[in-house]
């Protein structure tokens, strides 16, 4: 299992690709999007390509910086044209380069923004999503906002095809362990799987091994590069991916990108156990493009195959003294190049034992060869980039941070809150803002009253002094950046524009006093909704996070959900008076299972039609009472066990078969069960939502059937 040879690989000579090229070198209607480093536009390889850069959080350009290089290298293995020196895979798809890895900013981000970007690519019509990065996940599950992403993904039917890791270990990094995803893990030239190639459960099922050793591409500024690693397999799959959509097409087909994931998983060879005896190692198998092609022509029904029974980059290194690749493995050099989510990369790394290696003979079954090498080891990361075991040298790690389409429609749930971006704005707030009384304790530089009261200096951060000040001085709220959080993490930074402005700041003041009062007021907010257009924009908070900017150009759709108003307005619906607790305990976990399980970013339609159902289900008081208090139907028998209130149990988001010409409407299912009687159908209850505007609308009266599951 270690690596034997230090030759480049020519991915253009894989078995049965140049076949596919017969047919077909991609199609300018299949659309893979690069989730990765900048990418430097003006090589040579890409001339002719049909690339087009969104803005995202990243905004510097493509330099000679790590995340440029793997981002730049990913992109020429799909996109390189064949007349260059860099041949690709599909040269004549459609590329969306969506940077999220950046050259200046070392720190793993948030899985909330690689969820962002993800969603970019599916708004802006990709086909498949190239992710060669990822975080390392003992359980392999993700933030329930990443995880709604890729959900996403697979009702839009859109391929996710992502780094297994380099972390040597049954382990799993997301979001290749997640469902829908394809999985890569990376073998070496003699079809070995790599010991520093993940094999968690997960990927058992829904990973395959491709070439990653010493894959050739692009370098910024000029010039080609060998790199190693998880993160170079994984976009020779997704050009492979491309192409097979591209025959799809060619054949009158509609693009699907799960069948030919189906196809790629079904047609993949198993390692010999002879050769390869931990046959885990290997995952599903390894790619067989011949197969997977049949599979396609046939239309994706049959096995072919007799043979068949946070995000980080992954690169190999440089070569020892025998000639093997070894990877760095101490501080002094960088983690393999894959970025990664949510954690900060680990500077440790895991050695490989040497065991013998083989090599392929003319049936193309493994067969042992002697040597000598070390096998490469690699530095595990979080969501990184899973890149490079780099003959030149150092292995890095990076974060995904993503970004959303320009002027994109956003209908967002979360708190409110305000930044000042520098110590210098922060501290002009603090010096125009009044003196507070206080007759509790003096402070140094506090003065004293004669009534035994002390003036403290004003605290621009106590939430209360600002809103008082503001009170007077409402165009002074231009001067602070207003977010929108997701618990304590800003997701957006609300800029309101046009002739409205001035109100929506006042709406912005008066939901920051709401949010300050205790939560047994009456007027008590906890949490708003934001209607908006990304504008392509970003800012730096003080704190050094970037966010997005949306600009808010009407007061239409700003609601501050006043919870306890909400409920008693909906217990005017019941004259149960014996069961009104019972009811008011029911809609307030309701409330909260909303917002807190299905917290998302409002990016996607399906995303803004949840939570306008969410802001705007309490306009159907009447049904949702009728469902949650449980009413007993004639004629059913007192010994059935009934609880006092139905619960939540799921929501979904379909497409609506129904709706207006130009118009964009998705039916919400709200579904309840009886937490007492299993056998008792369950109710659903049905909005249809029309996003198409930036104030969603509902359409006609909710329906409430019941189902027997």
């Amino acid at each position: 299992m270690t690596a034997t040879q230090t030759q480049v690989i020519d991915h253009s000579a894989l078995t049965g690709l140049d076949l596919l090229w017969t047919q077909t070198k991609g199609n300018s209607h299949i659309c893979v999007a690069i989730l990765d480093g900048s990418v430097d536009q003006s090589h040579s390889c890409f001339n002719g390509a049909n690339l087009t850069r969104l803005p995202t959080l990243v905004s510097d350009r493509a330099g000679t910086g790590l995340m440029s290089s793997h981002g730049t290298h990913i992109s020429s293995v799909i996109f390189g044209q064949h007349s260059s020196s860099v041949p690709g895979i599909a040269p004549a798809s459609r590329g969306l380069i969506i940077p999220v890895f950046s050259d200046s900013r070392r720190r793993a981000l948030s899985q909330i923004d690689l969820a962002r970007a993800i969603n970019q690519g599916v708004e802006a019509g990709a086909h498949v999503i190239n992710i060669s990065g990822g975080e390392l996940s003992q359980s392999g599950e993700a933030d329930p906002i990443l995880a709604n992403a890729v959900q996403s993904c697979n009702q839009n039917n859109v391929l996710i095809v992502a780094a297994a890791g380099n972390d040597g270990c049954k382990c799993l990094h997301v979001p290749a362990a997640l469902n829908s995803v394809l999985a890569v893990g990376a073998m070496n030239a003699q079809g070995l799987p790599f010991d520093f190639s993940n094999w968690g459960e997960t990927y058992q099922t829904q990973g395959i091994l491709a070439p990653g050793e010493n894959i050739l591409g692009a370098q910024p500024g000029g010039g080609t590069a060998t790199k190693s690693g998880t993160s170079f397999a994984t976009p020779i799959v997704s050009g492979i991916v491309a192409l097979l959509l591209s025959i799809q097409l060619q054949r009158g087909e509609k693009p699907d990108p799960h069948a030919v994931r189906d196809a790629l998983l079904n047609s993949a060879l198993p390692c010999p156990p002879e050769t390869i005896p931990e046959s885990d190692r290997c995952l599903v198998g390894r790619l067989n493009i011949p197969g997977a092609h049949a599979l396609i022509a046939q239309g994706g029904k049959t096995v072919v195959s007799e043979e068949k029974s946070a995000i980080q980059p992954s690169e190999a290194n440089s070569l020892n003294e025998s000639g093997a690749e070894t990877l760095l493995a101490s501080e002094t050099n960088p983690t393999p190049d894959s970025p990664t989510v949510g954690v900060q990369a680990a500077a440790v790394a895991t050695t490989s034992e040497s065991s013998p290696p083989t090599t392929l003979n003319s049936e193309n079954t493994m067969t042992d060869m002697s040597s000598n090498g070390v096998a490469p080891s690699i530095t595990p990361s979080s969501i990184q980039p899973a890149g490079d075991c780099d003959c030149a040298g150092g292995q890095v790690t990076a974060s995904a941070v993503p970004g959303s389409a320009t002027h994109s429609l956003i209908y967002a749930l979360g708190v409110l809150g305000y930044d000042f971006g520098t110590e210098a704005r922060r501290d002009s707030f603090k010096q125009l803002m009044p003196a507070v009384r206080s007759d509790t304790y003096e402070l140094p530089g506090t003065e004293s009253l004669p009534d035994g009261v002390f003036l403290v200096p004003a605290n621009p951060y106590d939430a209360r002094q600002m809103k008082n000040y503001l009170e007077s001085n409402i165009s002074e709220a231009k001067s602070l950046i207003w977010t929108l959080n997701l618990e304590l993490t800003p997701i957006y930074a609300i800029e309101p524009q046009g002739p409205f402005a001035l109100h929506i700041y006042g709406y912005l003041r008066d939901f920051l006093g709401g949010q300050i009062l205790a939560k047994e007021e009456p007027e008590y907010i906890e949490r708003i909704s934001i209607p908006g257009f990304s504008t392509g924009r970003t800012v730096t908070l003080f704190s050094g996070q970037v966010v997005p900017v949306i600009e808010v150009t009407n007061t239409r759709g700003m609601y501050g959900w006043t919870i306890n108003h909400l409920i008693e307005d909906l217990l005017k619906e019941t004259h149960e008076e014996d069961r009104i607790e019972n009811i008011r305990y029911s809609l307030n976990n309701f409330l909260q299972r909303i917002y807190y399980d299905l917290r998302n970013l409002g990016q996607t339609s399906q995303e803004r039609a949840l939570n306008f159902a969410a802001t705007n289900v309490f306009q159907y008081s009447q049904g949702l009472v009728e469902v949650l208090r449980n009413q007993r139907q004639p004629g059913t028998g007192t010994n059935t066990a009934q609880s006092e209130t139905m619960q939540l149990d799921s929501i979904n988001v379909e497409k609506s078969p129904f709706c207006r010409m130009d118009s964009d409407c998705w039916d919400v299912k709200l579904k309840f069960f009886d937490p007492e009687n299993k056998d008792r159908a369950k109710k659903v209850m049905r909005f249809t939502i029309d996003v198409s505007d930036s104030m969603p609308v509902t359409l006609g009266e909710p329906r409430i059937w019941d189902v027997a599951y």
